[in-house]
């Protein structure tokens, strides 16, 4: 399974969690399942996480060989993921409010069966249109999506 990390995940994380520079075993075991192919950032992800001036910036930028998921994501895709998972007429202000979600769940559509979406945004079924969150989408379009804390369960992360 690939797990693909969505902004969210990282920001959450370093915030409230687990503070790069307080609990670096996190990060060090991120870069591993990274290494090992189980763990990765997509283009459109990466850019928006490394965009910055802060810790999490300055560690994707450090690791971008590792973490970057080195493909291509379908334009194709990325439209069904607009159309199916959002609304088939969105406007240009709606576009702009998705931001880089269609991207990120595209890449996992591209091998659902293998690909799962992490990303710390709680299902929200009733919103619709661009107000749509990931999970719901990923729900719509039949992507497995996991939170954070399922993600360390599921690859066992532990400091010991």
């Amino acid at each position: 399974m690939l797990y693909l990390l969505d902004a969210n995940v990282l920001i959450d994380a370093h915030r409230d969690y687990y503070p790069i520079g307080r609990i670096p075993e996190f990060w060090e075991w991120l870069i591993r399942m990274s290494d090992a192919g189980t763990v990765k950032i997509p283009r459109e992800i990466y850019a928006e996480v490394s965009a910055g001036t802060d810790t999490v910036a300055q560690w994707a930028s450090e690791n971008t060989d590792t973490l970057l998921l080195k493909e291509e994501v379908s334009a194709v895709l990325v439209a069904r993921v607009a159309v199916q998972g959002y609304a088939a007429d969105l406007t240009d202000d709606e576009i702009e409010k998705l931001g880089e979600d269609p991207f990120l769940i595209a890449y996992a559509l591209a091998d659902a069966n293998n690909r799962t979406v992490v990303s710390n945004e709680i299902s929200r079924p009733s919103r619709q249109r661009a107000n749509r969150h990931v999970p719901d989408v990923c729900e719509s379009l039949g992507i497995r999506c996991i939170n954070a804390f399922a993600l360390i369960r599921e690859l066992d992360f532990r400091t010991r």
